[in-house]
């Protein structure tokens, strides 16, 4: 017989060494970590060892993602309470910006409307022109954005800190449309990365674009601000 007929025979036969254990007792192979040989049992020992290893390598990472998503979860909902009891956009504009800062310790954050004014506040930098071609790209946009390029110089927006801006996140504000954008940037290439996932980012922009949307009327003109 030949290797592999041999290992299809085993196959087909499990319960070949029940009934020819001083076979099995009699087979060595090499030891995983070294030279010397040691038999089946112990190898297969060896084995799940190891397997047991890994699993509570990867129980303890599936903890600590958990722990940390807990942490997230209650910080996001401790920033939607805030929102939801800001009385004016200005308030709910520098609740998000402080807590994002403080909380999230996100260094550069910045949001920008278009085709929306206040209900009765005077009109805030966050009311600056947004070209025609960032409207489009962020109203065609079904998630939020991360990664290391700014898009259409948003980076701009960040004054002197724009060349050491390293990773960016995109967060559209839609209610029944699309009318801006939260802009969240770092120094560390590591802070928005494209792999990263956005449900958290997703869950602030909505609050916020909830929010901010008792504030804000439809202009007659969508390009009025531009």
């Amino acid at each position: 017989m030949t290797i592999d007929e041999i290992a299809e025979f085993l196959k087909k036969n499990p319960d070949f060494f029940e009934h020819h254990a001083d076979v099995l007792l009699a087979l060595s192979v090499t030891h995983p970590h070294g030279g010397r040989t040691v038999s089946i049992p112990e190898r297969q020992l060896i084995a799940t060892r190891e397997k047991v290893r890994l699993l509570e390598n990867k129980l303890t990472e599936l903890i600590q993602f958990g722990e940390e998503n807990d942490a997230l979860s209650e910080k996001i909902h401790a920033l939607t309470l805030k929102l939801i009891g800001a009385v004016s956009l200005d308030q709910a504009i520098d609740v998000l910006y402080l807590d994002l800062l403080d909380r999230f310790q996100v260094p550069h954050v910045a949001v920008r409307f278009w085709g929306v004014a206040p209900t009765g506040d005077t009109p805030t930098p966050e009311f600056q022109n947004s070209p025609a071609e960032l409207r489009q790209f962020v109203d065609a946009m079904t998630q939020p954005y991360c990664g290391a390029h700014p898009v259409y110089e948003t980076h701009l927006w960040f004054g002197e800190h724009a060349p050491h801006l390293k990773s960016y996140a995109l967060v559209p504000l839609k209610n029944e449309k699309t009318f801006g954008l939260l802009l969240m940037a770092s120094e560390n290439a590591e802070r928005f990365y494209a792999d990263m996932g956005t449900m958290f980012l997703s869950r602030i922009g909505q609050v916020f674009a909830h929010c901010a949307a008792r504030n804000l009327v439809l202009m007659a003109d969508p390009t009025a601000n531009e």
